[in-house]
């Protein structure tokens, strides 16, 4: 059975979506089965694989409406390989239009609203070892129906004074969902993201993260990184456009990481 992740945070600008694709993308490379599952309206985890959004025939709105199941509507991640003597192994995604934002609104009335992506992960699930979730950075009834499939939260974060207090509110959110929706969940772990060791306070902040959250808090940092920024333009996950950069090297210790992680839960 594949394990369900979300990585979400209330907070937006804070890396989710770069974190969603590296992570797949790291994971691949590790020949673990991976779909990555897009929650954004905006589809830019899709856009960020090499797929084109705007020529989705199925997308997740679809599965969420239940007209089609995940196997109808998944695609493969593509992008043309800066290295081709040694291709990237391709993930799996279910992509993301303008279209899941008006499914906010058709949910609503439907009976359980909050559980049709469990529901359709459920028969797929047995396929893959991972499967990612990009939530959109709110508490919606889209990032619901994503902490309601998950076993667990991967929350990217900036080491900066607002981004703790965004921490505190969803922490209570993710509570909330185990104790009423999904006592499954938890928090697996917190990424600190977008990381200037120059900055005393970003220092600061790590620290504190450590004293609270202990091992909750990954190894892994990932820098701020020029080519992590500049690899979405290119359709490709930073990992792919560069993997000798020193982003692109933080985010595959992360797979790393992750994989030694998920066993022992």
């Amino acid at each position: 059975m594949g394990k369900v992740f979300c990585i979400a945070n209330q907070k937006g600008g804070v890396g989710k979506t770069t974190t969603a694709i590296n992570l797949a993308a790291g994971l691949s490379a590790q020949s673990q089965r991976v779909l990555m599952i897009d929650l954004d309206p905006q589809g830019n985890a899709t856009m960020g694989s090499g797929v084109d959004k705007r020529n989705l025939t199925l997308s997740v709105y679809d599965v969420l409406l239940e007209n089609a199941s995940i196997p109808d509507a998944v695609v493969k991640s593509a992008w043309t390989d800066a290295n081709e003597k040694k291709p990237w192994p391709l993930y799996d995604v279910l992509g993301a239009n303008r279209d899941l934002a008006g499914a906010e609104v058709e949910m609503v009335q439907l009976e359980r609203r909050e559980k049709r992506l469990k529901e359709a992960l459920s028969q797929v699930s047995s396929q893959y070892d991972f499967i990612l979730i990009d939530c959109p950075p709110s508490l919606s009834m889209l990032t619901l129906n994503g902490l309601c499939a998950a076993h667990g939260v991967v929350v990217p974060m900036q080491c900066e004074y607002f981004a703790l207090e965004g921490l505190t509110d969803l922490v209570n959110t993710i509570k909330q969902v185990h104790a009423n929706l999904n006592p499954d969940l938890k928090i697996i772990g917190l990424l600190r993201v977008m990381f200037d060791p120059r900055i005393t306070l970003q220092q600061q902040v790590s620290d504190q993260l450590k004293g609270h959250f202990g091992d909750k808090v990954f190894n892994a940092i990932i820098p701020r990184n020029v080519r992590l920024a500049e690899a979405p333009s290119y359709g490709m996950p930073g990992v792919v456009f560069d993997p000798q950069a020193k982003g692109s090297q933080a985010f595959l210790d992360f797979a790393k990481e992750m994989v030694v992680r998920v066993k022992q839960l």
